[in-house]
């Protein structure tokens, strides 16, 4: 329960930090006509949303169990992924539609100094928050809350982006005042538009990957495979199948034992066998079927 609390309160502070982040960028973007800036904002405004999806993924995820649902809720993680990367997609089309009316537009900026600052302030508090995250995320075994912490970290390298592409227009009002610099904004707003792309192709990726119920990690499997070899009473295994539910592991294998051996000795072998996986993956299904080895 208590790792429960952690992974909701983490959730809510992601919730109430892109809140603030998306109102403040949309009023200094409306201030200095900055695409970069607004762009900035629809990117939060996704995050926003991602966020709250995930913070209902990441309590219903936990409900126990039942009848209709035999093998846990923990996919609904996963759902929230690959919701959050359509979101995502969304988010840096239309910001790319607003750059390329602006590039041909060609309107001012005004106050690029406060553009500077507010991407400032905003990769400073992403910086933070999606730390908090990918620490909560990771301890807890959590999508969701893992890939609400690539988002705002995508948002800690667009903002720098953005961060940078308005410095220049800033420096460039003030020492080279005859030079039109103002079209360094909405190309700082496409390239922001390609590393929003690029994070929402590998969050799809990823979340896709346990929807189609795809085996375990290599490293994971090895770690299994380790274990059973390990008890010298089992003369064998075969038929180790594995899968990912959110952050549930399913785990299911043969092993082939003495034909002699007692049903209580093969129990207790299974037995021994699940508290060592289970000490790697405490959050697991585990699936033994025993087999008399035939020589």
């Amino acid at each position: 329960m208590n790792m429960q609390r952690r992974k909701e309160r983490v959730a809510m502070l992601s919730v109430a930090s892109n809140s603030f982040l998306v109102l403040f960028k949309i009023i200094v973007g409306i201030l200095t006509g900055s695409v970069s800036i607004i762009s900035e904002a629809i990117h939060s405004g996704v995050d926003l949303l991602a966020a709250v999806i995930a913070m209902f993924c990441v309590k219903t995820s936990n409900i126990p169990a039942d009848d209709r649902h035999p093998f846990g809720h923990g996919k609904i993680e996963n759902i929230s992924g690959f919701m959050e990367a359509l979101l995502i997609f969304i988010g840096a089309f239309w910001i790319l539609f607003e750059a390329l009316q602006k590039l041909l537009s060609s309107q001012v900026i005004k106050n690029a100094g406060w553009g500077v600052m507010v991407m400032l302030f905003s990769s400073v508090v992403n910086y933070i928050v999606s730390r908090k995250l990918f620490e909560t995320g990771k301890e807890t075994d959590s999508i969701a809350l893992q890939a609400d912490a690539w988002h705002l970290r995508t948002d800690v390298y667009t903002s720098a982006g953005v961060m940078a592409g308005l410095g220049i227009i800033w420096i460039g009002h003030e020492f080279f005042p005859a030079h039109n610099m103002n079209w360094i904004d909405p190309v700082a707003a496409m390239f922001v538009a390609s590393l929003i792309l690029r994070a929402a192709y590998h969050l799809t990726v990823n979340s896709i990957r346990d929807l189609i119920d795809a085996k375990l990690p290599p490293e994971e499997e090895d770690y299994i495979r380790d274990i059973i070899n390990h008890q010298p009473a089992i003369n064998g295994f075969h038929q180790l199948r594995t899968r990912k539910a959110g952050n549930v592991r399913f785990i299911e294998f043969h092993i082939t034992v003495a034909q002699q051996m007692t049903v209580l000795d093969s129990h207790n072998i299974t037995k021994i066998l699940e508290q060592n996986i289970k000490k790697k993956f405490p959050v697991s299904y585990i699936t033994i079927h025993i087999e008399p080895c035939e020589g």
